[in-house]
């Protein structure tokens, strides 16, 4: 059995497809492609296939992770071709690797995020004085209800760009198994006290990051 890592970007349309039904459409790729893809044992065999980190309905990504185990070898640019002449408008297999980390390495997702305004320039002096906060305080929704947090700790802003119409910060949040901040925590915390209004718009996650600052592979 060989393990492999498809890296594959989800925009435009696809970013209404959601997490189950991803795995569903992967599924029945893996069945058309003609790849000796792995298949579980037992009564109802399939496809095993898994997705690190699932993105949020809406969210459009660059940097999806799939991994899946096949029976045979076959070169990682047959694999991203096979995929890619059987993928729809939005789905493409950006490259095919073999895995360097494990999901439990995830640390940080970064994000590019749209903030929708007339007034672009004095949004951007708005989230600097955001920014200078002792605290970002914000309601998550937990296994045990609704608990209000400071995310400040782990969040940072690593740029923004100024455009027509559009703040557009780039943001580092928490990701993985422990803790996993969507950035709509940020921006609805943002607008909760900035005088310039704003909507948010496109998010896209833009890459995933282990704990020693390393692009999850």
């Amino acid at each position: 059995m060989i393990k492999v890592r498809a890296i594959f970007e989800k925009k435009g349309r696809a970013k209404y497809i959601s997490h189950l039904d991803l795995n569903r459409f992967m599924m029945r790729v893996f069945r058309k492609s003609g790849l000796p893809v792995w298949y579980t044992e037992g009564y109802n065999p399939h496809p095993y296939i898994a997705f690190a980190l699932a993105l949020s309905l809406g969210f459009e990504s660059e940097c999806e992770i799939m991994d899946f185990s096949l029976t045979e070898g076959v070169s990682f640019g047959k694999i991203k071709k096979s995929l890619n002449e059987i993928m729809p408008e939005g789905l493409k297999i950006l490259s095919v690797i073999t895995p360097e980390h494990n999901v439990k390495d995830i640390f940080k997702a970064e994000y590019s995020v749209e903030c929708l305004t007339e007034f672009p320039e004095k949004l951007s002096c708005e989230l600097e004085r955001f920014l200078e906060s002792d605290k970002i305080c914000v309601e998550k929704k937990t296994k045990k209800g609704i608990k209000t947090i400071d995310i400040k700790p782990d969040t940072e802003i690593s740029g923004y760009d100024i455009s027509e119409g559009k703040l557009i910060l780039k943001i580092k949040l928490s990701a993985g198994t422990q803790n996993n901040l969507n950035p709509m925590l940020f921006t609805e915390a943002f607008s909760s006290v900035s005088p310039v209004k704003f909507e948010t718009g496109n998010i896209c996650r833009k890459n995933i990051f282990c704990a020693d600052g390393e692009i999850f592979r």
